[in-house]
C-alpha cells in the first residue's frame, strides 16, 4: 500500500481532531507514521522512497501518511514543525513520538518493531 497524502481535514477525521480535544486520543485502527515534508527539501526527498518501501513491507500492520508542510501549514503549525523532515510515530495507545531529521531505513524499522508493533 503506498503512503497516503494527508490533509488537515483528513488528519482531524482519521488521526486526531486537535481542534476539539486537548488530550491525545488516536482515532486510527492501526499504528501510523506521519512524515512531515516539503517538495524542495533534499533530506525529505532522500527518505521518501524509504517510506514507500516501508509502506509496502508493513502494509497490513501500519499506515504511513505524508503531510506537505507547504500546503498544510495549519497542521504543521499545530505540531510545531520547524524543521523537516519531521516524523511522528503514533502507537495505538500512549503518546506519539516526534523525531526530527532524516532517519536510515534500519532505524525506522527498529522504531516500527519496538514501539509501534508492540501491544501495550
Amino acid at each position: 500500500m503506498p503512503t497516503v497524502k494527508l490533509s488537515t481535514e483528513q488528519f482531524k477525521k482519521d488521526v486526531f481532531d486537535y481542534t476539539q480535544y486537548k488530550e491525545w486520543k488516536y482515532q486510527g485502527n492501526k499504528p501510523a507514521i506521519i512524515d512531515f515534508y516539503a517538495d524542495w527539501c533534499g533530506p525529505c526527498q532522500m527518505v521518501a522512497p524509504i517510506f514507500e518501501e516501508l509502506s509496502d513491507e508493513y502494509k497490513d500492520d501500519i499506515i504511513i501518511y505524508k503531510v506537505d508542510t507547504e500546503v498544510e501549514q495549519e497542521l504543521a503549525g499545530a505540531f510545531g514543525i520547524q524543521s523537516i523532515p519531521s516524523i511522528l510515530f503514533i502507537p495505538m495507545e500512549g503518546t506519539p513520538m516526534m523525531s526530527r531529521g532524516a532517519m536510515p531505513k534500519h532505524n525506522l524499522q527498529k522504531v516500527i518493531e519496538e514501539e509501534l508493533m508492540v501491544s501495550k
